[in-house]
């Protein structure tokens, strides 16, 4: 390589304009403290949330910082990579969940730090979007889970695929969520099993009405947390 040319990359001045730096760190603090409100808002960690996040924002801008002034010179992001391999971080991560909002933390401080704002926004305004429609959708999961209830109907005939259909639509209109489990079916006795979610408890009762009035003779055996309700 021309040693001319090499002496420009190792001691090239950094010039780095104060407005742009302005912009880059104010865009930085508000998508990080927006990176914040998510993680507190709609993470499921277990985890202390605020001590944990509170430092997303001083993380964020010292990216910001680290990367604006390495990015124009070689000899300055050569230091950085020598200064990072005698420093090590041990943070006490317990969940993934943790490092994705920090990785979001670290791209946010790159992307404003390299000047690239419209797409660190997009994609940063994007992950977060669908860290809140995928946290909504599980928080709902495991609610269903959580309140789960167990219905056992038990016929002292054979029923027909219409008599399950007529089933099926009574116990919907009290129920969030209704899964069909299993139909045990004899000419003597036939026995239908149902996971359902309930949208209140007085929906039990009104189930248990309105399926009376489709079979007088049927057996009906709601379970929840090994408590048994006829």
């Amino acid at each position: 390589m021309d040693t001319n040319l090499l002496d420009f990359y190792l001691n090239e001045k950094v010039q780095i304009g104060l407005i742009p730096f302005l912009e880059s760190i104010i865009l930085a603090t508000v998508l990080c403290f927006l990176i914040q409100i998510v993680y507190i808002k709609f993470s499921n960690s277990l985890s202390n949330k605020y001590d944990f996040s509170k430092n997303f924002i001083v993380l964020g801008l010292a990216t910001t910082l680290i990367i604006t002034i390495v990015k124009s010179s070689l000899a300055l992001s050569l230091g950085l990579v020598g200064a990072l391999s005698i420093v090590r971080f041990r943070a006490a991560i317990k969940e993934p969940e943790e490092l994705v909002y920090l990785f979001l933390v670290i791209s946010t401080g790159l992307g404003c730090g390299a000047g690239q704002a419209k797409i660190t926004v997009i994609g940063i305004i994007f992950s977060l979007l669908i860290l809140i429609v995928f946290s909504i959708y599980w928080r709902k999961r495991k609610n269903f889970n959580q309140d789960i209830v167990n219905a056992s109907l038990i016929f002292n005939t054979r029923i027909s695929d219409s008599d399950i259909d007529n089933l099926t639509k009574a116990i919907s209109k009290h129920c969030e969520e209704v899964k069909f489990i299993s139909l045990s079916s004899t000419n003597q006795e036939s026995t239908v099993c149902f996971d359902l979610a309930p949208k209140n408890f007085a929906s039990i009762s009104k189930m248990n009405t309105d399926l009376k009035k489709i079979n007088r003779d049927i057996k009906i055996i709601f379970v929840r947390d090994n408590v048994l309700t006829l």
